[in-house]
């Protein structure tokens, strides 16, 4: 295991929204994600980033003091470095050196187990070191292995930006053609009239646990970070019959990194397919607040903050102190308090999905001609028949239609309407 030495930077000229305390946190968190057997945490609060260290020459010798002390293998910085400081630094302390974009990366390297999750993970690794292949930095000359140095095998001293620039180039164009694939996948299931509900949320917030228990998938699940890369769907049916498609999606974090959302941007534009999304919170998480913010700024970069919205609080299993319930049912909207893992009040999320679909649903009674029994067969794959009669005159049919369907089938003069 990777002995790591930790420094969670704060630079006062920076814009955030964390404090230096929840930084080392969650970079400890990541840290152990990536294996590393965490020997101390250092903080650092900077009036400004310096252009050869990002830090001062003064921090650095003791950092280089306390990881010959400690006897660490690499040091970790919570703020990304540039070419430059990550070379300086590395021959200055004497130790790989990596920043939290590539802690990240090498997790999701870890992580990805389908094709297509791969590809996004080598495009994000190539478009981070592209703008690195400068100098003799140990970034590019490491051949061992280790935290940040994993990848597609092809990342070494001998690739140059030519070769690295059509890679990325072939990448996309695989990529794209994921992404041509799901959209027929999407136009079947729309035609089908199934709803897609896709769950969203920082992760570990136990968005993998909650499609486990709704759908009984087997999803794997973990306390540590990003457990859950590559997307996965799953049908479920409502208590009144309908059926709906549950998608878990990859987790969100606190400043993703740029590369990350590109290099995943058409996995996470799935998410314009849905019709419904779950923002699952960790409500016990001291953190949920910054945890939202996080989310809802990912959602509005994609374009998606008007996207119709229930927000669950889970692992209220875990919150020893009821009282917070109300206070968080106060400070979001109308929020489903819940435990994935218990399965306490899945219930009552249950039925606000159901209601919420319900809500899409026209209440009809209709007749059709005994020639047009294609209809009948449309009606109870795309929506719920209650009552069917074989007349003389026609079938009579009493049923709860999604507007779509209706508006599909509306000006169709063999279908008179009721009611």
């Amino acid at each position: 295991m990777e002995k790591a030495l930790l420094v969670s930077i704060q630079i006062k000229t920076d814009k955030h929204h964390w404090r230096i305390e929840d930084i080392s946190s969650e970079l400890e968190e990541l840290a152990v994600s990536a294996g590393a057997e965490v020997a101390g945490n250092i903080i650092c609060i900077c009036d400004k980033a310096t252009a050869n260290y990002l830090i001062g020459k003064g921090k650095v010798e003791e950092i280089g003091f306390i990881a010959n002390e400690e006897g660490v293998d690499t040091i970790i910085f919570s703020h990304d470095l540039s070419g430059t400081q990550q070379r300086n630094l590395e021959e200055s302390l004497g130790r790989k050196t990596i920043d939290r974009t590539q802690l990240i990366l090498d997790i999701f390297s870890r992580r990805a187990k389908s094709p297509e999750g791969k590809m996004q993970v080598e495009l994000a690794l190539l478009q981070y070191l592209l703008p690195r292949l400068v100098g003799k930095g140990i970034v590019l000359s490491r051949l061992g292995g280790g935290i940040g140095t994993r990848g597609p095998g092809e990342t070494k001293l001998e690739i140059d930006r030519r070769q690295v620039r059509k890679r990325i180039a072939k990448l996309k164009a695989d990529l794209e053609a994921f992404r041509l694939h799901r959209l027929t996948t999407h136009k079947k299931r729309k035609g089908n009239n199934l709803p897609l509900v896709a769950l969203i949320g920082y992760t570990s917030a136990g968005k993998s646990t909650l499609l486990n228990r709704l759908t009984s998938a087997s999803q794997a699940t973990s306390e540590r970070l990003f457990t859950t890369l590559d997307p996965l769907s799953k049908s479920f049916q409502l208590p009144n019959g309908q059926n709906i498609i549950i998608s878990d999606t990859v987790g969100f974090l606190h400043e993703l990194p740029h590369h990350l959302i590109e290099a995943f941007k058409a996995t996470l534009e799935e998410l314009r397919e849905a019709d419904l999304l779950i923002h699952v919170l960790d409500m016990a998480d001291q953190r949920i607040h910054q945890h939202n913010q996080a989310v809802e700024s990912v959602l509005d970069e994609l374009g998606l903050q008007d996207k119709p919205t229930l927000v669950v609080l889970n692992k209220m299993d875990l919150v020893l102190d009821r009282s917070w319930l109300q206070v968080y049912k106060n400070e979001f909207s109308d929020p489903i308090a819940i435990s994935a893992k218990t399965g306490e009040k899945m219930e009552t999320l249950i039925e606000r999905i159901e209601k919420y679909f319900s809500s899409l649903m026209l209440s009809l009674k209709i007749i059709i001609p005994h020639k047009r029994m294609e209809l009948v067969n449309l009606f109870y794959r795309q929506a719920k028949v209650n009552k069917i009669d074989y007349l003389q005159e026609g079938i009579s049919i009493s049923l709860e239609i999604p507007r779509e369907l209706f508006s599909r089938i509306s000006q169709d003069k063999d279908i008179k309407i009721i009611c």
